[in-house]
């Protein structure tokens, strides 16, 4: 074991990857070394809680933890993340699955990460740590990992939303929106040190406002920012379309942003819509995307669809079939319904757990079945490809257009971090694959 040492594992969403680099950051900076599991004096379980598999994943995890490390070797685990504060109770539920536990920590605490670890160090003893008020995480730059391409900015935390099936309000709380200044400078030091894309990030990035700033402005910029590279906005909440659609019409309209459109819509019945407390007629934003398509006809759309929310009926789930049908988004993220701690859905009358997959499938195929026709308008493309990483075979690299689109280039002996020109020739699901032009 390396002294003042430390291995971060991370799950969950992009706003808990920033914390995680923030964490790291802070310790570098204070002569602490990450490395492996087994060499860490520290480990730094960054926790979610948003679906009960990610949440049984990480009890497994902790369970094994225990076991493999604290009970026989003078390691610490510290416990931050959601998990810990979606629920009044579950902090003790943590206490019984890791007994071994050096400290449980907040979402507002990650700024005191260096001396939480001497504190521990100190006494030995496990401590629960909450925090006082929330904290601009903005305000720290981050240092990006050796070799990364791909910058993230927290530019706010928590929302406004009280959806019935989520228990992440619990643990992130009211909405906190981060100083654009701050947030701006973040990414001139991200791209300073060779970050290509920047990635927004937040529990909902459409209610950002600070003082006077807007999204569209705070996007701006950094767009403004003198050198090249691609943005990508974060998911926004469906009524963004129809409050702000002049806002979303200015960020498209940046060069430098993807053209990529994450809401997630849940549902395509406007009944379990109401009863997800999801303030929005599937009918509205029907409209609004047929308008945003006809401005942006090459626009990638990601959405969420959550299967068999407590009593949707066959009718429900076929309106849902039918607006995906229709939709046809090129990245459809499904959720299997499952019971969340200290949320309203919890007592209501639950979808038998067989059609919950059933259902779940159904869409999938659904998706499969359209995901390669949408693809195929991409032959013939010919444009800006940012070279990321190495492809699949050899000499081939990955990189993304400004769609966001996947494209395998082949026969790329250049650098990562670099733009190309390519030519689309053949697609494969998800995938794009171009020659070198």
């Amino acid at each position: 074991m390396m002294e003042n040492s430390f291995y971060i594992e991370t799950y969950g969403c992009t706003m808990n990857k920033a914390d995680s680099r923030i964490m790291s950051t802070l310790l570098k900076e204070s002569n602490y070394t990450e490395t492996s599991i087994d060499k860490a004096e520290f480990i730094i379980i960054n926790t979610c809680g948003v679906k009960q598999q990610t949440e049984n994943k990480i009890k497994q995890r902790l369970e094994e933890i225990h076991v493999n490390y604290t009970e026989s070797q003078n390691k610490h685990v510290i416990i931050t993340g959601c998990l810990p504060h979606i629920s009044k109770n579950y902090i003790e539920i943590l206490k019984k699955i890791i007994p071994s536990y050096a400290a449980i920590i907040d979402l507002d605490n990650i700024n005191e990460i260096v001396q939480i670890l001497k504190k521990v160090k100190k006494e030995k003893n496990n401590f629960i740590l909450y925090s006082q008020e929330s904290i601009d995480k903005s305000k720290i730059l981050i240092d990006l990992p050796k070799g990364k391409l791909t910058g993230i900015l927290s530019i706010s935390e928590g929302c406004e939303g009280n959806c019935t099936y989520c228990c992440v309000k619990n643990a992130r709380k009211a909405l906190h929106t981060y100083n654009p200044v701050s947030i701006l400078k973040n990414a001139k030091h991200q791209l300073n040190q060779g970050a290509k894309q920047l990635c927004l990030t937040s529990q909902d990035c459409s209610t950002y406002r600070h003082e006077n700033s807007n999204l569209a402005d705070l996007i701006r910029k950094i767009h403004q920012i003198p050198t090249e590279f691609f943005l990508r906005m974060g998911m926004l909440n469906p009524k963004f379309l129809l409050d702000e659609f002049d806002q979303l019409i200015s960020i498209f309209s940046l060069e430098k942003v993807y053209k990529l459109l994450h809401i997630p819509i849940q549902s395509g019945s406007n009944r379990v819509l109401q009863k997800m407390n999801r303030n929005y007629k599937i009918e509205k934003i029907r409209t609004k995307i047929q308008s945003l398509r006809e401005k942006f006809p090459s626009l990638s759309i990601s959405t969420d669809i959550i299967c068999g929310f407590p009593e949707e009926s066959e009718r429900d789930f076929e309106e849902t079939m039918e607006f995906i049908e229709w939709l046809k988004p090129g990245i459809l993220n499904i959720s299997k319904f499952t019971v969340r701690p200290g949320t309203k859905a919890k007592y209501m009358k639950q979808v038998d757990s067989r059609e919950i997959k059933e259902r779940s499938i159904r869409l999938s195929k659904l998706f499969r079945d359209y995901l390669i026709d949408i693809n195929q308008k991409w032959i013939g493309w010919k444009g800006k490809i940012l070279i990321l990483h190495e492809g699949n075979n050899e000499n081939q690299a990955f990189g993304r257009n400004f769609a966001y689109k996947n494209v395998f280039l082949d026969d790329y002996s250049g650098s990562f971090g670099s733009f190309a020109e390519g030519r689309i020739y053949d697609v494969d699901g998800f995938n794009l694959f171009a020659h070198l032009i």
